[in-house]
């Protein structure tokens, strides 16, 4: 297999850290990002093309340019309650956008296929842990898009012999080991950093009345009453991928596969933020709010078919790791996130 692969949404959190490890790797890497939620700084080295999947020939440009052999795909829309508040923003960009770049990879010729999708396809489970066989009833358009594309990655498969892998994400977390990116989005809603940036806030002498650090619902069916999520390191994720990529050119007669990626173990927001307080010796206040609308109490993976079929192990699969190395960048790069 040549060695280029094109990463879209790689000036984004995951994808920027999904460009960095296959750069490290030997892959040749080309990012195809509208730079909308993305940062350039953090493509670092590799190739860099700007355009937008719901533009097709932004696409034909950049496949006819390079000799591309697979596509790994981050770029997608994934605020829930902004998928609430404009769906169409989300069907136009998620899947309109997929089905444009998955055509323009069939008039280039280039058949494999590595897809960012979620958790959120499952919905509110009925069962714990989460397998691939859980039915798929996702309770809002961010979850509905992402599962619209697994179907289109199923239809393809059996139609044009389209070879593909669909990534279930649990919640992915921390930064790079090595301190040389991290995660920053605009708003941020990801539990983790705001608990950091609280931290932060309170270590240079914020009033702790003044926190805007919410816990939303104490009285869910869990052990603490808070909800229950599935934190996967940023590194392992992408890990998940390389080994993802690699059975697509060893299997390529699979079609469509899609595998669930966590570490088979919950954390309650209550203990992120007991394990933030641990890593940075800082008391970390909080206000409680009522439960936020679709909040399922618990959401825990079972990853045991990742593990098995792609042969993939988390490397950091205590939360205090990611959060230990997402405190480490945050502090280093505090001008960075204000900007």
């Amino acid at each position: 297999m040549s060695k280029t692969v094109v990463v879209t949404g790689g000036a984004g959190y995951i994808g920027s850290h999904m460009t960095k490890m296959l750069s490290e790797d030997g892959y040749r890497v080309i990012v195809f990002d509208n730079l909308g939620r993305g940062n350039r700084d953090a493509v670092l080295d590799a190739g860099f093309v700007q355009g937008d999947l719901t533009q097709p020939d932004n696409l034909d440009a950049l496949f006819s340019a390079e000799n591309i052999e697979a596509v790994l795909h981050f770029a997608a829309f994934a605020y829930v309650g902004e998928s609430v508040n404009e769906p169409d923003m989300y069907y136009r960009n998620n899947v309109l956008g997929t089905l444009n770049l998955l055509d323009a990879m069939r008039r280039h010729n280039i058949p494999r296929l590595v897809f960012s999708s979620t958790c959120a396809t499952y919905g509110v489970p009925q069962n714990l842990p989460i397998t691939e066989l859980t039915p798929q009833s996702p309770i809002n358009p961010y979850g509905q898009s992402k599962l619209m594309v697994e179907q289109i990655l199923k239809d393809y498969a059996v139609a044009y012999d389209f070879r593909s892998i669909a990534l279930r994400y649990f919640n992915a977390a921390g930064c790079a080991p090595d301190g040389t990116l991290g995660e920053r989005h605009d708003p941020e809603t990801h539990l983790l950093p705001l608990v950091l940036f609280e931290a932060m806030r309170t270590q240079q002498g914020g009033n702790p009345d003044d926190t805007a650090l919410m816990v939303f619902g104490d009285d869910f069916d869990t052990p603490d009453g808070t909800c229950v999520r599935d934190y996967i390191h940023v590194n392992d994720l992408c890990r998940a991928h390389i080994h993802a990529l690699d059975r697509l050119v060893s299997e390529p007669s699979l079609g469509a596969e899609q595998f669930n990626l966590g570490v088979n173990r919950g954390v309650s927001v209550l203990e992120v933020i007991q394990c933030c307080e641990q890593v940075t010796g800082v008391k970390i206040p909080y206000k409680m709010a009522p439960r936020r609308a679709g909040d399922p109490p618990e959401l825990v993976s079972d990853a045991s078919r990742a593990m098995q079929e792609l042969g993939w192990q988390p490397q950091y699969p205590d939360i205090k790791d990611s959060i230990q190395h997402a405190w480490n960048w945050f502090s280093n790069n505090q001008k960075l996130i204000a900007a």
